[in-house]
């Protein structure tokens, strides 16, 4: 990974963790050890943003989350969130969001939050693999509910790199908006009977109960799942910029499992579910079981 990938890495890193102070470009030029000048050249190449304008998305998103949890007033989310005036995060919540922040309080609808992704993570790539550091897989019986899927579809993507490609990236955005079953959106292989002709395999949704009659974004469908049992998979926490090696190891440990020795087979009607990549929890997958025949 070059230098450049990592001192705007750096630059990303402190933001993350001085997102609600003050942050000058002479505060980033010593996070990255680069010029101010060079070291906002090179975060727009790679992020495509402005620093100025990667913070201020960051914020808003951030009190988005907040006003979305309650009992946190316009004022102090203003505040908290290193706006000047509430004036001023008014208009830049409703030109980032369509809605206004008070509205938004009050009657919480999809929109689109901003997810910053590291730049290093795109520089890692899956040959990077390296099975000895794999030590153990957590198994667990898991019961999912009947239940409504808001899903977002690709084109003919099987997996998370060509979806991006295919629908771009603020999908998770807009489902981390959402209110979820689960408490976080998820990302489904869907069997072919809930796939329509011409789109993808992956897909990215968020589980709401089977009687929701909410909003649902342009441009996504709904999708009803019945009640399934899932095995659910979890491996040990990893460092972040482990995550190609963490999801290999796992599935590598998938492939191996048989499902047979506690009385079920893969149940190949429902969806396999993916979780977000977290390097504190582990990365988690859910593959849909159940009961094996004569059992």
């Amino acid at each position: 990974m070059n230098e450049q990938i990592l001192a705007v890495q750096r630059m990303q890193d402190y933001i993350e963790a001085h997102g609600t102070e003050d942050i000058t470009l002479a505060d980033l030029a010593r996070a990255a050890r680069f010029s101010p000048w060079y070291a906002c050249r090179l975060f727009r190449r790679y992020t495509g943003l402005a620093p100025a304008e990667y913070i201020r998305r960051l914020r808003l998103a951030r009190s988005a989350l907040r006003l979305k949890e309650g009992g946190c007033r316009v004022t102090d989310a203003a505040y908290a969130f290193g706006f000047g005036s509430v004036d001023g995060f008014q208009r830049a919540f409703l030109r980032e969001f369509g809605c206004n922040p008070g509205e938004y309080a009050r009657h919480q609808v999809p929109i689109p939050l901003f997810i910053p992704y590291g730049v290093k993570f795109r520089a890692i790539r899956e040959e990077q693999m390296d099975m000895e550091q794999v030590r153990s897989v957590f198994i667990q019986m898991v019961n999912k509910p009947e239940r409504k899927v808001i899903i977002k579809r690709g084109v003919q993507a099987e997996d998370y790199f060509p979806y991006c490609e295919e629908v771009g990236c603020d999908v998770w955005g807009i489902l981390t908006s959402m209110d979820s079953l689960c408490g976080e959106p998820v990302c489904l292989w869907l069997p072919p009977k809930y796939k329509k002709p011409g789109t993808s395999t992956y897909v990215q949704g968020v589980e709401t109960a089977v009687d929701y009659d909410g909003p649902v974004p342009e441009g996504f469908d709904v999708i009803q799942l019945p009640q399934a049992e899932y095995l659910m998979f979890q491996g040990e926490p990893f460092r972040e910029e482990d995550y190609c090696q963490a999801i290999l190891a796992l599935r590598s440990a998938v492939e191996k499992y048989d499902p047979s020795v506690i009385g079920y087979e893969w149940d190949r009607e429902n969806p396999r579910i993916q979780l977000e990549p977290r390097g504190q929890r582990g990365y988690i997958e859910l593959l849909p079981v159940r009961r094996a025949a004569g059992r």
